[in-house]
């Protein structure tokens, strides 16, 4: 121990002081390091439920094709806010508009689909089948080439082919969710469902797909029926409202962007400096949207996290000066036996680092923990950065706030030190 004094001690023992100190005084120190744990807290929460959220957003999206391109009358991705006075006022795209993508060399499928969920006077369509009735079920024209698009995938069955669609065939494609509605204890293929007062065949049932969020009635993708895209104009002669899904042939993504941008302000006579007046869009675009409106919620992250290790760092400075002023005979006795400055200035840092790293430690096991109670209902993970930077910032703020009580301890006169009662 007198050895141990004299040279200030190895990192080791400096540690275990450090432990010797803050079992000491719990409670001080406790309530010390309530900012860091809340910062740290706050950083592996809020970055594990961006980052799930992110992921899913991602799959999701790419889950229509890393080739694909969506082209909209209305803005197309992530929206915050309903359509502008400007884009309700853009003229429809059109069954033609699609059949003219594709035709364009760098365009491999071009479909449009036509929503006819409502009729006319915005009353929507019922499903019905054995006493069962449903107006959340998405209806869908489409054309076959749909399915070469590669976005759905049939797990019984078939699509509904040219013929069919050339000749007005009352058949129809479902998703899993009208499927285990309205089929609940037998196989949907063959079986009839009646949509809008009119009996169709279920040729195809599509394989389940994963999405964000819960997906209830109209908002759940796999609650959907396609039809062929000349009996859904039957069924809404008035239908305008019609989305078109290109896909670009391998390694054309942009040029195909750029060709139908083309195509399409020459079609809809947009004046040379005049914008799009509508909207198209990649997979990569749409989550590139996302992550620009998810930057604003990590810089409230970055300031909430900042303002907890501000506090915790003031209350760190705070308890070590208070500590310095009860150690002072003690820094006397070490620095009369030999120990030098920046033995005492190591072994107060190592102190103050110590006590916010538990600190950090805390608010990492608060964050896990957080993180798997927010996966009940929301995407969540935890990204290997976070822990990594909730810890080194914990740290960190202890060594900066600290280095004043340890440079004021290093500082002290021996006689003085001594002297102190």
């Amino acid at each position: 121990m007198i050895n141990f004094f004299r040279s200030g001690g190895s990192f080791y023992e400096n540690l275990r002081m450090a432990f010797a100190t803050l079992r000491a005084h719990k409670l001080r120190s406790a309530l010390t390091v309530v900012g860091v744990v809340i910062g740290v807290w706050t950083v592996i929460g809020i970055s594990a439920l961006i980052s799930g959220i992110d992921l899913a957003v991602k799959k999701e999206v790419e889950s229509f094709g890393i080739r694909s391109i969506f082209i909209y009358k209305f803005d197309v991705g992530i929206r915050t806010s309903a359509p502008t006075r400007e884009e309700r006022m853009r003229p429809n795209l059109t069954y033609e508009d699609a059949m003219a993508i594709a035709q364009l060399p760098t365009v491999e499928v071009s479909v449009p689909f036509l929503n006819i969920t409502n009729n006319f006077f915005g009353q929507r369509l019922l499903v019905k089948r054995a006493g069962k009735t449903s107006a959340a079920v998405r209806l869908e024209g489409t054309l076959p080439d749909y399915e070469r698009a590669g976005v759905e995938t049939i797990s019984e069955g078939r699509f509904f082919n040219a013929y069919e669609n050339e000749t007005n065939q009352p058949v129809c494609v479902i998703g899993s969710s009208v499927a285990d509605n309205f089929f609940p204890y037998e196989s949907p293929l063959g079986e009839r469902i009646e949509i809008g007062g009119r009996e169709f065949r279920v040729v195809g049932v599509l394989a389940k797909r994963e999405q964000f969020g819960a997906g209830e009635g109209s908002n759940d993708v796999n609650n959907v029926i396609y039809v062929p895209y000349t009996v859904a104009r039957k069924l809404k002669p008035n239908a305008d409202d019609v989305f078109i899904l290109a896909v670009a042939r391998a390694g054309y993504l942009d040029r195909a962007k750029d060709d139908i941008t083309d195509l399409l302000r020459r079609r809809r006579q947009v004046p040379f400096d005049a914008p799009n007046n509508f909207s198209i869009e990649t997979a990569e675009s749409i989550v590139q949207q996302f992550r620009a409106l998810t930057a604003g919620v990590a810089i409230a992250m970055i300031a909430i996290s900042s303002v907890g290790l501000m506090v915790g760092g003031i209350g760190v400075m705070n308890i070590m000066l208070v500590s310095v002023t009860e150690r002072t005979r003690e820094i006397g006795t070490r620095k009369a036996i030999g120990a030098r400055r920046r033995d005492i200035l190591w072994q107060f840092l190592i102190e103050a680092a110590t006590l916010t790293g538990l600190g950090g430690a805390i608010g990492l096991l608060l964050g896990w923990a957080t993180s798997f109670i927010v996966r009940l209902f929301l995407p969540s993970y935890v990204p290997l950065w976070a822990p990594i930077v909730g810890v080194l910032a914990s740290v960190g703020i202890g060594l900066v706030f600290g280095l004043w009580p340890a440079w004021k301890a290093a500082r002290l006169d021996p006689v003085e030190a001594l002297r102190y009662e």
